[in-house]
């Protein structure tokens, strides 16, 4: 078994809505059944018993080595605790070659569990060792390692209930929810409107007490001290028992509280130091240890915290009583769980001490012997939910020391006896503030009702109805993307949005250029998603980016598919006909937003016309047939459809009917150029899809001129010498039709054409796009370009050469080494009233030379 290729797709693709990892693999003759193999599936299950049944019940195919890869990388993570469910093997076809497609919910994770599953199949083909605890807990140990944490966790799964996109900007907790000008982040649980002052000053202990005591907020006296002699003095002026704490620590760290004696507050003090050169006295408050959240201006949940105990049993030590608590599943390290693992470090060392006892210590049954007197989660306590009793001054006052400090998001700890009476009626106070707080105790507390704190931040940050997304127009097709794509990106801006745009062009945001070249993939998409500025997005989406790596987004309002037409990357990635690359560009209409989304389809189309059934939401079909079956079927049925009638386009529904004339549509040319009035159809669609106005959609295609500058390479007209020169990036039969029909209403003398072709086509389809040259052009000019893309010197000149064979029109043929060499080259030779066709490659090159050359005349 050999892994010839391995993709991550991190978006919506071929095989799933989810994430996936697509490997591409090799078996040997003997590996297409394993049958073949004597005791493989035994040995498989020695290694592995958990895995699933290689052959369902009731089937009877033949079970190769790449599904038995499948269910393995599937069962390792599923075993690893990994939400995964999907997986699926696909014969290529090539033979002895699958893709084997699984699930991941983290990338890497899913990765590893791949490599481990290959490590699995060929210990079982060997008989060697596989460690499968060790590979279970080597995924384990990443996926916890990677995986967001309970808080961020939390938030992240309330915006996905809310419909809200998000996407993780780091392997950390900074998350981003929502697209371009609606977005917002988070960093854990603190707000990208947390404040960094607000943060400053609860960092502060002594300053926060000092804002809150003028604020009228019962806190505890106390005062920062030099040194244990000073942290003594400060104990006898405010009284003991006293509390001695880094002022800027976090989780409790270097907390030590009820302390009585010189000695008791002598090490606490030292113990804080280690912590921070900054250590606090204050004064210590009797009580129980609450933490509330507010999110906001509402208290949005309590819950009292006990420091870490056990129970003695008369039999077992302290030690071995935190041994037995440690081992329950809940409890793990750091804020992976519910619950975290008790350590008996120094402080608990120095706390059993001042009980008399030591970690060998047996407690009698029964005995409640506490492990340190502070009682954060963090170090070994637990939380019970005590929401629904607080005293409304109690939270009154709580939401106020958030408002002091300035925190949206905080955590407020309180010490008193109860929760259910004010804090000034029982001696209670406010001790500490903390952003960024955890959210675990409220999700899943030891004993009570969790409370939904991930929707109440989630509210905050997006009130209830706001879904946090901007419209996400997709355009995918075999011609007319780039064009259709920048048409409807100027509807758009009529209607005074700032447009992001992915094209073959480059990125663009507010029509300003942010990158060059092939940007029609899902990276780009993601940068445009990810822009600040962008209130809108419209995304060319190429069959490249869709199989290496999937969809840039999770859903998209209006998916536009142009046409799917014969030539344009067959042969490759084992898209071998017009067929299967339909299925590969109809994943945009499959991930159209169910209820509110709608597809605009080309209805003449038979390819495209078919994925209407594959879309979860509305369809637009359009044609320039009004009479064309499909369309007069949707019609029947008062749907929308967009056709031609009279020299106008015309939007047709149930309650609608709006005509735009083409003598006002400037990309069609009075209408003789019937691909673009194709590309202008589907950009109406798209601004009917979105609900914009009619004015606005009619404004925005009627003001739309197609040039170097907003269309480059797209049927580029130009006069030169009195003779009609036309620049296009043509580059497959279908396009090359098109082309040949619009230039069949543009009268001349003579005609040439300037044209090679991109080497990674099939040898047929560089032939087809002469062929139909030559029944159309008196001269043919064909060149070799710099790129040969894995051809030979002289192999697409050959092919296209090849494909002039029976020309019908076709007088002369010329052969030249070089795109800048064969345009001069016609463009010397060309007359007035005659026509030159030029089929660039390097579009902003040779649109530069040509310019030039008009320039110089």
């Amino acid at each position: 078994m050999k892994v010839l290729r391995i993709r991550a797709l991190r978006g919506p693709n071929l095989w799933s809505q989810h994430t996936s990892i697509e490997a591409t693999v090799f078996c040997s003759g003997s590996e297409n059944s394993i049958d073949t193999i004597p005791g493989f599936e035994a040995r498989l299950r020695e290694r592995f018993p958990e895995i699933s049944l290689l052959q369902p019940a009731g089937h009877h195919e033949a079970v190769t080595m790449a599904h038995v890869l499948e269910f393995a990388t599937l069962g390792l993570q599923v075993q690893a605790g990994c939400p995964v469910t999907f997986s699926r093997t696909v014969q290529t076809p090539e033979a002895n070659t699958y893709r084997v497609i699984v699930g991941y919910s983290e990338e890497k994770v899913g990765l590893l569990a791949f490599e481990l599953a290959q490590a699995l199949c060929t210990s079982a083909i060997d008989d060697s060792a596989f460690d499968l605890s060790d590979a279970l807990h080597r995924l384990r140990e990443l996926n916890e390692d990677i995986r967001l944490g309970p808080s961020t966790g939390a938030i992240v799964q309330a915006a996905v209930a809310r419909g809200i996109p998000f996407r993780r900007l780091t392997e950390g907790s900074l998350v981003q929810f929502g697209w371009g000008s609606k977005q917002r982040r988070i960093q854990a649980s603190e707000s990208d409107r947390t404040s960094a002052v607000a943060e400053s000053i609860v960092q502060d202990k002594e300053l926060t007490k000092t804002l809150l005591h003028a604020a009228g907020i019962p806190v505890p006296l106390g005062r920062e001290v030099n040194d244990v002699e000073d942290a003594w003095l400060a104990a006898c002026e405010i009284g003991v028992p006293v509390v001695i704490k880094p002022l800027d620590s976090n989780q409790g760290k270097g907390v030590t509280v009820n302390l009585v004696t010189a000695e008791q507050v002598k090490a606490a003090y030292l113990i804080a130091a280690e912590i921070s050169d900054n250590v606090l006295v204050e004064r210590y408050i009797p009580g129980h240890d609450y933490r509330m959240l507010v999110v906001g201006n509402k208290l949005v949940a309590a819950a009292r915290r006990e420091p870490p105990q056990v129970i003695g049993d008369g039999v077992q030590s302290i030690y071995e009583l935190v041994e037995q608590i440690n081992r329950d599943p809940m409890r793990g390290e750091g804020h992976v769980t519910s619950l975290t693992k008790i350590h008996l470090d120094e402080i608990s060392i120095a706390h059993l001490a001042a009980q008399g006892l030591t970690a060998e210590s047996i407690p009698v049954k029964g005995m409640r012997v506490v492990l340190r007197k502070n009682a954060n989660l963090s170090t070994g306590g637990t939380a019970t939910d005590v929401t629904d009793d607080i005293h409304p001054e109690l939270a009154a006052r709580v939401i106020a020391a958030a408002k002091v400090v300035g925190l949206d998001i905080c955590g407020v700890d309180v010490v008193c006896d109860n929760v259910m009476s004010s804090l000034e009626d029982q001696g209670g106070g406010v001790i500490e503030v903390n952003a960024a707080p955890g959210l675990r105790m409220h999700l899943q507390p030891s004993y009570g009702k969790g409370r939904a704190v991930g929707e109440a931040i989630i509210d905050y940050m997006f009130p209830q109805g706001e879904n946090a997304r901007i419209p996400v127009i997709a355009v995918t097709g075999t011609n007319g993307k780039t064009t259709t794509t920048r048409l409807i990106a100027n509807v758009l801006q009529r209607d005074q949005k700032r447009v992001g745009v992915t094209c073959t062009d480059g990125v663009y945001v507010d029509e300003q250029c942010m990158d060059t070249g092939d940007c029609s993939g899902p990276k780009s998409a993601r940068n445009i998603l990810f822009h600040p500025d962008v209130d809108a997005a419209v995304l060319e989406t190429a069959r490249g980016g869709l199989l290496r790596e999937g969809l840039g987004f999770d859903r998209c309002d209006v998916a536009v598919v142009t046409n799917i037409g014969m030539g344009d990357h067959l042969g490759m990635a084992y898209i071998n006909t017009a067929e299967e690359l339909a299925v590969v560009k109809r994943i945009i209409v499959q991930n159209v937003a169910p209820k509110t989304g709608y597809a605009v389809l080309n209805a003449a189309d038979p390819l495209v016309a078919s994925m209407a059934e594959h879309c979860p939401s509305s369809v637009i079909f359009f044609a320039q047939d009004r009479h064309h079956p499909v369309l007069a079927m949707h019609r029947a049925q008062h749907k929308r459809v967009i056709y031609m009638e009279s020299s106008c386009i015309v939007a047709a529904s149930e309650t609608v009917e709006y005509r735009i004339p083409l003598n006002e549509i400037p990309l069609t040319k009075n209408g003789s150029i019937n691909f673009q009035i194709e590309n202008v159809m589907a950009a109406i669609g798209a601004g009917w899809a979105l609900g914009l106005e009619w004015a606005v959609i009619h404004d925005g295609v009627a003001s739309f001129v197609s040039n170097t500058q907003t269309a480059p390479g797209r049927f580029n007209l130009f006069n030169y010498r009195n003779a009609t020169l036309i620049a296009d990036y043509g580059h497959n039969p279908d396009a090359i039709q098109a082309l040949v029909s619009a230039i069949d209403n543009i009268p001349s003398k003579k005609r040439s054409v300037v044209i090679s072709a991109a080497g990674d086509r099939r040898d047929e389809d560089i032939r087809q796009q002469t062929r139909i040259l030559g029944d159309a052009f008196d001269e043919v000019v064909l060149y070799q370009d710099q790129c040969q893309r894995g051809r030979a010197d002289g192999e697409v000149l050959s092919l296209l050469r090849e494909g002039l064979g029976n020309a019908k029109r076709t007088q002369k043929v010329s052969e030249i080494v070089g795109e800048a060499i064969a345009i001069d080259a016609a463009l010397s030779n060309l007359q007035d009233g005659e026509l030159c066709l030029i089929l660039v490659d390097q579009v902003e090159q040779s649109l530069g030379q040509i310019n030039n050359r008009i320039a110089l005349g």
